[in-house]
């Protein structure tokens, strides 16, 4: 939403966190992000922003949305999109992350998209090249494009964030998304409930901006605007952080029932991949109060924006 007049200063050459951003910046890139969004339902194509431009992708998970959507928000734009395939990269030959990132510097690329298991490795990187450099997820610390996207979504399909009752249960200790999505909701002044089993739901969560957390499900999801599940990250459980599955759902998982004690126009979002009968009902993933399909969406649209201010600003 674009204001005649009114020109605000983005000034930040990555995005590595969340706890980077003020309100002012997370509102910019929103209001940004809503120009893209609008433009693709009209079936504008936006200007090439990023034409001559080179963009790298470089992922050392998996990933299916995240992935795909900064390429798509980066051929948008008009840039040249190169995706590095780890599994036949010098990285299975035993090059560091620092050395991968020197060689990458040296072909001059305008942005690097990085995902990486270890938490800080972004930032790592982030030292070693001259580009714009944003964190597609690095270990279970931040995702801060994920976070942007769900405060979209909630604003778009709420009206609002501020004063909003939002509730997030699951996996909270090995979710990036719960931190970066707490701190950006928080900071545009909504009240986040975090919830889970005992052995997946860490201490500190304060300094995320989580107003309170607790075990009981039923009890976090009574009144709320908002309920966001998440993924049970199996593959990061070293340990038996839970006893079954099936006593997983049963306490955890949201089904009819329980969303019945939510705000009548609730909405419910799940970052994705699901786990369908461990976190959530098919009927209320596919049902007309979920707007999954819409954080996809808004995806896109967010890293358009991104990619617009950080590596835009290099033109």
């Amino acid at each position: 939403m674009s204001i005649p007049g009114y020109s605000y200063k983005f000034d930040h050459k990555h995005l590595l966190s969340i706890e980077d951003l003020s309100r002012l910046d997370i509102e910019h890139i929103l209001d940004l992000s809503e120009e893209f969004a609008e433009a693709t339902r009209a079936g504008r194509r936006p200007d090439p922003h990023l034409k001559d431009m080179t963009v790298i992708n470089l992922f050392f998970e998996n990933s299916t949305r995240t992935m795909s959507s900064f390429e798509i928000a980066a051929r948008r734009l008009g840039a040249d999109v190169v995706a590095m395939p780890i599994a036949q990269s010098s990285v299975k030959k035993g090059e560091t992350l620092i050395d991968t990132a020197m060689t990458l510097n040296a072909m001059s690329p305008d942005a690097i998209v990085i995902r990486h298991s270890a938490s800080g490795g972004v930032k790592l990187l982030s030292r070693k090249v001259d580009c714009a450099v944003i964190n597609a997820g690095d270990g279970t610390h931040q995702h801060p494009t994920q976070g942007l996207l769900d405060t979209l979504t909630i604003r778009r399909t709420k009206g609002r964030v501020e004063g909003l009752k939002v509730t997030i249960c699951g996996d909270i200790l090995h979710s990036r998304v719960a931190r970066s999505t707490t701190l950006a909701l928080h900071l545009l002044g909504a009240e986040i409930t975090l919830c889970g089993p005992a052995t997946l739901l860490p201490s500190g969560t304060e300094h995320w901006g989580a107003a309170r957390t607790t075990h009981n499900f039923d009890d976090a999801i009574e009144g709320a605007d908002v309920v966001m599940m998440l993924r049970l990250q199996m593959e990061r459980m070293n340990g038996a952080y839970l006893p079954s599955q099936r006593e997983y759902f049963r306490n955890f998982g949201l089904t009819r029932e329980r969303l019945a004690r939510a705000a009548s126009d609730a909405t419910v979002m799940h970052p994705g991949p699901m786990n369908r009968g461990i976190e959530i009902e098919s009927a209320i993933a596919d049902g007309d109060r979920s707007v999954i399909t819409q954080q996809v969406e808004m995806g896109v649209a967010v890293r358009e924006a991104v990619l617009k201010l950080l590596a835009g600003r290099r033109v």
